[in-house]
């Protein structure tokens, strides 16, 4: 996995967005990040002083790409994200409405 800075990883993910429109589905997370790699153990559970991140991540295949956002960055980020996937949200498919014709042969 690449942990990339903020800009650049809003770059690489417009790339792949592209990339998935062909092929693949591209897999997008977010999660609080407390910047340990190991977990804590319960003894010593006390809550940290830190500032709050957040992790996101995007799968497409076997291409992982992720950037940790800080507390002071996240308007910054989130703004150029939302734009991001409004921008790219035209390729969804849309669901098959079932006929009332088809729901009431179901019924009987």
């Amino acid at each position: 996995m690449v942990l990339l800075e903020n800009d650049t990883f809003l770059t690489e993910l417009t790339k792949l967005f592209q990339k998935s429109k062909t092929t693949g589905s591209l897999n997008l997370t977010m999660k609080r990040y407390d910047g340990k790699t190991k977990p804590k153990s319960q003894k010593t559970n006390q809550p940290d002083t830190n500032e709050y991140k957040c992790l996101v991540r995007a799968t497409l295949g076997t291409r992982k790409l992720s950037t940790v956002v800080f507390q002071k960055d996240v308007n910054k980020f989130q703004l150029a994200y939302s734009s991001l996937i409004k921008a790219n949200m035209d390729g969804l498919k849309k669901k098959d409405k079932k006929t009332a014709k088809g729901k009431s042969k179901a019924t009987q």
